[in-house]
């Protein structure tokens, strides 16, 4: 299966978010494959901890160039044995494989072409030979990654292979509105792919929208603010739900929710079930968000059922 990851705005945790979800899909068996397609800044690297490729790999065979036809295959990282971070090194028992395909240094954004497009379609299709699930995390925004994956998966060669969409937003007015516009909107998601050969209910039907850094008006950590300040959040909150239903961005479109949590607002990070039960600097609520989605975005029934 192929997961596409994107969203309109920078900032919205779209990476960080991706990230924690397909290692607890490794965590639970599964093997996973990462693809840093976020061309102008590919620092995927970064949150796996792999210092050798926080700004991309300097092999010179990274995604860029494999796309540019500059090198037979993409470079490959193995998180479990090539992450600096202690916590993170070595494969858990029962866990699946976790691989990353960064970036390279320097490389900046492309526009799509008809060749850039066939390397697409032969990585992809020997990704789904290798892995049972494969993350494709594009560049923010109406973007040329966006495109040439749309004209990848359009292609007959991977019509076969499942592909989703998910949309990743944070959870304010602007970035529901943003949200909505990048999938909606002129030369959003859907117009680009029906251009490029997908149908519109086809597309629609495996995209949803994933909320991140959302505030609970009802947490206990917000106890020690006063009434009247609990009572605005909650009249923010139901502003947010009544817009994001108007613009078809509400609950029977939405496959997970992320709750803010301190750890990511000030580092961009895996967070590990250390990093909970021994560290305790992380939130629980977090991790079972990160496995719900995990589970979820894999199951026909939860993407049937909204």
């Amino acid at each position: 299966m192929l997961i596409f990851a994107t969203s309109d705005k920078g900032g919205t945790g779209r990476s960080v978010t991706s990230s924690n979800v397909l290692y607890r899909s490794a965590l639970q068996g599964t093997d996973v494959c990462y693809l840093d397609f976020d061309f102008g800044s590919p620092t995927a690297g970064a949150i796996f901890n792999i210092d050798r490729a926080v700004h991309g790999t300097t092999t010179q065979t990274g995604l860029h160039n494999y796309l540019n036809s500059e090198c037979a295959e993409p470079h490959r990282l193995d998180v479990w044995a090539d992450s600096d971070r202690p916590s993170l090194r070595n494969r858990p028992p029962g866990a699946g494989r976790l691989m990353l395909l960064p970036g390279d240094v320097g490389g900046g954004e492309f526009p799509s072409s008809e060749e850039r497009v066939r390397q697409c379609i032969r990585l992809f299709l020997r990704l789904e030979e290798e892995f049972e699930l494969s993350l494709v995390d594009l560049s923010a925004g109406r973007s040329y990654a966006t495109d040439i994956v749309l004209a990848a998966t359009a292609a007959p060669e991977l019509r076969s292979v499942k592909a989703r969409w998910l949309v990743f937003h944070r959870w304010t007015r602007q970035h529901v509105l943003a949200a909505s516009s990048l999938v909606y909107g002129d030369k959003g998601i859907l117009e680009t792919g029906v251009r490029r050969g997908h149908t519109y209910d086809s597309l629609l039907n495996g995209l949803r929208f994933v909320r991140t850094a959302v505030v609970d008006p009802d947490s206990p950590e917000l106890e020690g603010l006063q009434p009247p300040q609990v009572a605005w959040l909650r009249e923010c909150n139901q502003d947010l739900l009544e817009m994001a239903s108007t613009n078809r961005v509400g609950r029977t479109m939405m496959i997970g929710s992320v709750p803010l949590d301190p750890v990511l607002q000030w580092r961009e990070q895996l967070i590990s079930d250390n990093d909970v039960y021994a560290r305790r600097i992380a939130n629980l609520e977090t991790v079972e968000a990160f496995s719900s989605l995990a589970k979820r975005i894999v199951d026909d029934a939860a993407w049937e059922t909204l």
